[in-house]
């Protein structure tokens, strides 16, 4: 019996329990995967919150690394031993399971299991905001909240390889000092600096072109008034909670402002999307223009704490299991 951290309801961490479920044997195009590290990110715990609704019980998580065990007849490009990583399948939190094999990607030499597994989602989540949703130009001024978390800290190291200068707001004077030791040209600290005032004065009156907002529901406001008139907001993530339902013409009244709201499932929903990616991530890495740092680990067990820490802003950068 393989080891899984399920929720029968939606609720806070303590619905988290460690239960005993069975796996059997790959089917048609499939591959059955022993988990090495496991990836802990912000989407896990909306989804355990009822945030965005899955069907129950659920299995939490959506991202890990691991091994090949099994694998299943028509599973192409795959052998027993291989090293893979994925992100996007919901029901991670566990020593083993079955995926569908054209969902993984190999690790290649020179990145380990708990960098794949503490980068995939947010690494692939940089990728596609910086590259696709608005694609930066060097010399661009771009803010990005949460600059000392898992995503912020990949972005800001990527945003200063590119040549953009990038702006972090964070919470605290320790988080501040970690952005700007990745990269941050300027690093706002909101718990006691108007965000939106620092903005006009670092870009002399001009605001922005971009914002990338994964804190919601309380930099939204905010966020819109540091945009420049036909500026974008990215909103990608609810860290401080949802945001509530907006009246559209506070877009033209603003700027007539563009409003996004990206997911990394459709950014990398055909193969080919998938492995440009993930490859150009693995790269970043491997030349060194992107450190991934784990800077909390814990056990498959503890998931529940995990999910404190994340949610009380306890942690930064990258936050693994280890079955």
């Amino acid at each position: 019996m393989a080891k899984a951290i399920r929720y029968h309801k939606a609720g806070g961490p303590e619905v988290l329990q460690l239960d005993e479920v069975q796996v059997g044997d790959p089917g048609q195009g499939q591959v059955r995967i022993r988990h090495t590290a496991i990836g802990v990110n912000f989407v896990d715990t909306y989804q355990r919150s009822g945030l965005y609704p899955v069907q129950l019980p659920a299995v939490a998580g959506n991202e890990a690394a691991g091994v090949v065990e099994a694998v299943g007849p028509g599973a192409k490009g795959l052998k027993k031993g291989d090293r893979v990583a994925y992100t996007g399948l919901p029901g991670s939190y566990c020593d083993v399971r079955i995926v569908p094999a054209d969902r993984m990607v190999k690790i290649p030499k020179g990145i380990s299991d708990e960098q794949a597994a503490s980068m995939m989602l947010k690494g692939m989540t940089v990728h596609y905001l910086i590259f696709s949703t608005y694609k930066v130009k060097k010399g661009d001024t771009v803010l990005w909240h949460a600059g000392a978390g898992g995503v912020g800290l990949i972005a800001g190291q990527w945003l200063k390889k590119l040549g953009v200068n990038a702006i972090a707001t964070v919470g605290s004077n320790e988080k501040a000092k970690l952005a700007k030791a990745h990269g941050y040209k300027h690093v706002i600290n909101y718990s006691t600096e108007n965000f939106v005032e620092r903005v006009k004065e670092i870009t002399k009156g001009k605001k922005l072109p971009v914002v990338y907002d994964a804190v919601g529901n309380s930099t939204w406001e905010g966020s819109l008034d540091c945009l420049q008139p036909r500026g974008l907001i990215v909103s990608f993530g609810n860290a401080s909670g949802a945001v509530p339902p907006v009246n559209l013409g506070i877009l033209s009244t603003k700027g007539s402002l563009y409003v996004t709201r990206p997911t990394l499932a459709t950014y990398i929903a055909a193969r080919k999307d998938l492995e440009k990616r993930a490859n150009d991530l693995f790269s970043a890495v491997k030349s060194g223009k992107v450190k991934i740092e784990t800077t909390a680990r814990y056990k498959l067990a503890d998931a529940a704490q995990a999910h404190r820490d994340l949610e009380g802003r306890k942690t930064t950068g990258s936050v693994v299991l280890i079955p």
